[in-house]
């Protein structure tokens, strides 16, 4: 951005609108207030061309000014219509006190570092901005003088809330602070004070903010404290010496000899394949080359991927021949089309289809969504079940349903119509389809027992994304949590549909198969499919594979729903599991990581190292706070899989497939 062609004003509008507002903060007064405050005033003089970037920058004192988008989404979350008296901890700058300030009646921002303190004050008055007092203490006590207050916001993440600042709040007032017990990453919740004894906590984001530093909060760092393991002896195997020892590499991904990794899969009953983003080409067609040796030498059951049950199933029925009509509506056709819509998908699911000709119909591989996302098909597909084996119960769930039928072309809206609590009552209907639909297996299943299975898994997939999009306004923990959840059940219903000696594979994100556990995900509270699957089946049961690259090219989108772009791949950052493997001398390897595991500590790639982590999203400008994550790569996964240059998929479209029979589920 030119900032020398541009005014602040200018710059600050566009910040609002491009970071702000499109990312969802919809309030007036918090946008209005974010346009009124110059955030160039309250940054280092060098950094002032940066002022409206949306990422934290450095001020005195080794502390920050956080990103913007993060200060209007805790300002948001105080819900403040004009009025207030507002308690801030962590004035810093003193940059959130002024935007508050354009709202509330009152502003006092607590600072425990004086030099900070007595800058922020000056600054303030300089701006003429009265209505913001900035005083010097220790902010997990609060600021009784001025309690109580109608809203908290904390700048700064603490090990729990601490209760000086819940004793100092309204009833009905709102508490909003990062929480976590690693001081490195937070859950942003908001607590909502009810009565003088009943306080109700909501999720907002996952967050990194300064610790809390204070008698209810962290302890003050001294000059002996150094980082975990610092006097430990020194590991006997650096990180690029176990690459070099264990490392098997290969020159193209075609001639790759996959013969030792299926080997070490053995006879695993869930194999788990990761990715680290959803656009890279040689992720999805090394991923289908291992599925495909899975399929024809280890008989594996049935692919499971990171998609909608509905869509997977068009895919299904194709694959396995089923006697299926022509539809009029497309396999992944919404957002982000091409993370299944691809060639590389495409040449799979015709290889598979290829591969059940010559099957009978009940050794034939299936195809499977595990995702939670399709509320319109699911309900369309219900609803078609429905008449065909109980046109009675059909006319119920279409009523049931009903309280679901202003949400189907924008579920998202959903979410945000629940936060009034007049909505929530459609999670009693849709259990009840779930329920009705269950009870009635005896019948149904006389009709088809793979219909019924479609039929359940839709109905399952109905309830869980009705909570899903509720939760999702309360919190991005929650939420992640119950999509897994979600994937795990649906994976675990199909392994025993198949029976007990079925075996499946599983296509998702590396954040997905991987073990949470062995991640900084864990202390924020999170799960994921992987880290359930190893504890329902065990870990002699299940093996799991990453991905990653260092640059290249990937298919992602820029923001939600946004178009699909081609975008080059920054090089790995210092500190991560991909700068390590891209100093290695081989262009691509697989790196088994059992042996590695078992080092524990004498191995240095068994402690904590950047990883990253590119959904159907990717933002180069903000790489490490939106892509990177802490994880211990041995314990996350079974084996790695690099290749230091990649390509981005190739989407296809409708026109490409002309010709084609009618079932095919890419195509019209």
């Amino acid at each position: 951005m030119d900032w020398s062609t541009q005014t602040f004003a200018e710059l600050r509008d566009i910040m609002v609108d491009q970071h702000v507002a499109a990312r969802g903060i919809r309030d007036e007064r918090v946008l209005n207030a974010l346009r009124a405050v110059p955030r160039e005033e309250f940054v280092p003089d060098m950094l002032r061309e940066f002022a409206y970037e949306d990422s934290p920058l450095p001020i005195a004192e080794g502390q920050t000014i956080s990103q913007p988008y993060i200060v209007a989404l805790m300002i948001d979350a105080l819900d403040l219509h004009g009025g207030e008296n507002v308690l801030e901890i962590g004035a810093g700058s003193g940059y959130a006190a002024a935007v508050i300030a354009q709202i509330a009646a009152h502003v006092t921002a607590v600072e425990r570092l004086e030099t900070l303190a007595a800058q922020a004050a000056a600054r303030l008055a300089d701006l003429g901005i009265g209505n913001a007092t900035i005083v010097h203490g220790d902010g997990t006590k609060g600021w009784p003088e001025h309690a109580p207050y109608d809203a908290i916001v904390v700048a700064a993440g603490g090990p729990a809330v601490p209760d000086a600042l819940k004793a100092q709040l309204k009833i009905g007032g709102r508490l909003v602070i990062p929480v976590g017990t690693d001081p490195r990453v937070q859950e942003l919740v908001r607590i909502v004070r009810r009565t003088r004894d009943h306080y109700v906590t909501e999720d907002i984001a996952d967050v990194r903010f300064v610790p809390l530093i204070g008698a209810q909060g962290w302890a003050e760092p001294t000059p002996r404290d150094v980082a975990p393991g610092a006097g430990a002896p020194r590991p006997a195997l650096s990180v690029a010496d176990a690459i070099e020892r264990y490392a098997e590499p290969f020159a193209a991904l075609e001639t790759c000899n996959l013969a030792p990794l299926v080997g070490r899969i053995s006879d695993r009953r869930v194999v788990l394949i990761g990715e680290a983003s959803h656009g890279t080409s040689e992720f999805y067609r090394l991923r289908a080359r291992l599925t495909q040796h899975l399929i024809e030498e280890r008989g594996f059951s049935f692919v499971a991927i990171e998609g909608d049950w509905p869509d997977a199933a068009r895919i299904d029925h194709y694959v396995r021949h089923f006697d299926t009509p022509p539809t009029e509506w497309v396999a992944f056709a919404r957002f982000p089309t091409w993370m299944w819509r691809n060639r590389e998908v495409r040449e799979f699911v015709d290889w598979l289809r290829l591969h059940n000709t010559e099957r009978h119909a009940e050794l034939r591989t299936a195809f499977y969504g595990l995702d939670l996302y399709s509320l319109y098909s699911s309900i369309r597909a219900i609803l078609a079940y429905l008449d065909s084996v109980d046109p009675k119960t059909a006319a119920v769930a279409r009523h049931r349903y009903g309280c679901l039928t202003p949400w189907q072309s924008d579920p998202a809206a959903y979410g945000r119509a629940t936060l009034t609590g007049h909505y929530r009552k459609c999670e009693k209907d849709v259990l009840a389809i779930l329920s009705d639909i269950i009870e009635r297996r005896g019948n149904y299943m006389t009709h088809d027992g793979e219909r019924y299975l479609d039929a359940v898994q839709n109905a399952r997939l109905i309830a869980n994304a009705e909570r899903y999009y509720r939760t999702m306004y309360y919190g991005s923990r929650a939420s992640w949590n119950l999509r897994d959840q979600h994937m795990f059940e649906t994976l675990d219903t199909l392994l025993k549909f198949h029976g007990p000696h079925s075996k499946a594979v599983v296509w998702a994100h590396n954040s997905h198969v991987g073990d949470a556990a062995a991640t900084e995900m864990s202390a924020r509270g999170e799960h994921n499919l992987g880290r359930l699957a190893r504890e329902a089946y065990g870990s002699d049961a299940v093996y799991s594979i990453g991905f990653g690259a260092n640059t290249g090219t990937v298919a992602a989108a820029s923001e939600w729903d946004g178009p699909r772009e081609f975008k080059s791949l920054r090089p790995a950052l210092d500190g991560s599991i991909e700068q390590d493997c891209h100093h290695f001398g081989s262009a691509n390897f697989l790196l088994p990581l059992e042996d590695l595991r078992a080092l524990g500590t004498h191995c240095t790639l068994n402690l904590p190292r950047l990883e990253r982590a590119i959904g159907v999203i990717y933002q180069p400008q903000t790489e490490l706070q939106s892509h990177y994550f802490e994880a211990v790569v041995p314990h996350q996964f079974d084996e790695y899989v690099w290749f230091d240059h990649s390509t981005a998929v190739e989407p296809i479209e409708t026109h490409e497939l002309e010709g084609l029979p009618d079932t095919y589920p890419f195509g019209l």
